[in-house]
């Protein structure tokens, strides 16, 4: 009847290590009415975790002391509540821990699908993410040229291939050359480039001559930068994410082209949250699954398991471990 829980022993002031964690037992939670009990199945991984520890976001910000916050696919096992029963899977924050009793008002009961892994992938926030975030705020264009950062991350590997698949001249920006091949040998990109390696700003010039229509930002920073002096005219700049700020990093540090790039090359920076496009959900749902049921788009995940893994797994997720979508199978 214990449950087993990873806490946030500490808040940290550098970069994220294992010493800011530890693991406990306790009892297993009992549901109140109106709430679920739930056995907790794959825990995402998520860099934006780690920007909770500095302070509110979209989210309160975490506390030294508390379980780790995060989102997982989980079974309901005991029930308290009319809207959902035994057996029924759900997408919920349950935290870093084996059992959770969670509020069942605004669950969704999801369907039972092989593998399970993909309701935590491409049915889940990175598919949706990288669905709505280039279609409805990026709006490519056949015969644009789309870059993507982080390309070879859970959103970024989806965002490209839907660029590919809507006709676009797809570029990727990803760290090391195990991952750029990736992006070009399996994803279809038309071509990937290392941010470690060479020069940045001269590789985008070669690899977009005529500039940039379409940047999908996940990391912000001196790829911003970059990306942003190689823009066209009346370029879309997709604010998704800033991962180079998230681990140590300054808030508000690099990006030193805005304003000066966006007002000469008027561009449009759009940011968003999922939680703006969710109304059309079904719609991206049909065409996503119409695109990995045909083989049009690939899916990658990198599954690890057992809940103790749990720590480091987050950090080397920041530290650009991961290919595809990271997630922990709770054993």
């Amino acid at each position: 009847m214990s449950n087993r829980q990873v806490i946030l022993a500490t808040l940290p002031q550098g970069k994220l290590g294992p010493e800011h964690f530890r693991i406990e037992e306790a009892a297993r939670p009992v549901p109140a009415e109106g709430q679920v009990l739930v056995r907790t199945l794959y825990v995402s991984l998520d860099a934006a975790s780690r920007a909770w520890m500095q302070g509110a976001t979209y989210r309160a910000g975490l506390e030294a002391g508390e379980v780790m916050a995060g989102m997982a696919l989980a079974e309901v096992i005991e029930s308290r509540s009319s809207h959902l029963v035994i057996g029924d899977l759900v997408f919920a924050e349950t935290g870093w821990q084996a059992f959770a009793a969670v509020a069942a008002n605004g669950l969704v009961r999801l369907p039972r699908i092989e593998p399970l892994t993909y309701l935590l992938s491409i049915y889940g926030v990175p598919g949706l993410t990288a669905y709505f975030g280039l279609l409805e705020c990026g709006r490519p264009k056949a015969g644009d040229t789309v870059v993507v950062s982080a390309a070879a991350g859970a959103v970024g590997s989806i965002a490209g291939q839907i660029a590919r698949l809507k006709g676009c001249r797809t570029v990727g920006i990803a760290g090391g050359a195990a991952k750029c091949g990736v992006l070009t040998g399996e994803l279809g990109f038309d071509a990937a480039l290392d941010y470690k390696a060479g020069n940045l700003l001269d590789d985008l010039r070669a690899a977009c001559p005529d500039g940039i229509d379409v940047y999908f930002d996940n990391t912000g920073g001196c790829i911003l930068d970059a990306c942003l002096s190689n823009m066209t005219n009346h370029g879309r700049v997709v604010c998704c994410g800033a991962v180079s700020q998230y681990d140590g990093g300054v808030a508000g540090s690099g990006s030193l082209a805005v304003p000066g790039m966006v007002i000469i090359k008027s561009l449009t920076l759009r940011g968003f949250l999922l939680a703006d496009f969710l109304e059309n959900r079904e719609q991206a749902m049909l065409e996503l699954k119409g695109w990995v049921g045909s083989g049009q788009l690939r899916v990658r995940e990198d599954v690890l398991e057992g809940l103790d893994s749990l720590p480091a797994g987050l950090i080397g997720l920041l530290g650009g471990e991961n290919v595809g979508k990271r997630m922990v199978k709770v054993l």
